[in-house]
């Protein structure tokens, strides 16, 4: 039984990725323009839902590439608010972490499904 598709997973983790990158953004006192990047994903991944809830196979594609980046992208904010020890800025990247790990699980899970299914017919 599994709990979430790759599709639903992708758009957990982009809106994950809009709103707490927005509000990591927001709240700063000193904001940078590279803490938008996550969000630019998010919205990325959000218009290629349709694509992927369709299992297009190249939008799919296009789209674990884009949430591999993004999981390598959030691992310097990551050490850059531990070091800080930015409690708060650890709390929103490590969610974001989170969710993109989970989305590149459901997505390398539902290629191994598509793998199945074609080798069975």
């Amino acid at each position: 039984m599994k709990i979430l598709n790759a599709h639903q997973a992708s758009l957990i983790n982009a809106i994950s990725l809009i709103l707490i990158g927005g509000y990591g953004y927001l709240q700063s006192e000193t904001p940078s323009p590279t803490a938008l990047i996550p969000v630019c994903f998010g919205v990325l991944l959000i218009a290629m839902y349709p694509g992927v809830k369709n299992q297009n196979k190249i939008i799919a594609h296009i789209a674990v590439l884009l949430t591999l980046i993004t999981l390598i992208g959030l691992i310097m904010p990551l050490m850059g608010s531990i070091k800080r020890g930015d409690m708060q800025a650890v709390m929103r990247v490590s969610i974001m972490i989170l969710t993109t790990v989970l989305a590149i699980f459901y997505f390398v899970q539902s290629f191994i499904d598509a793998r199945k299914e074609k080798n069975n017919n």
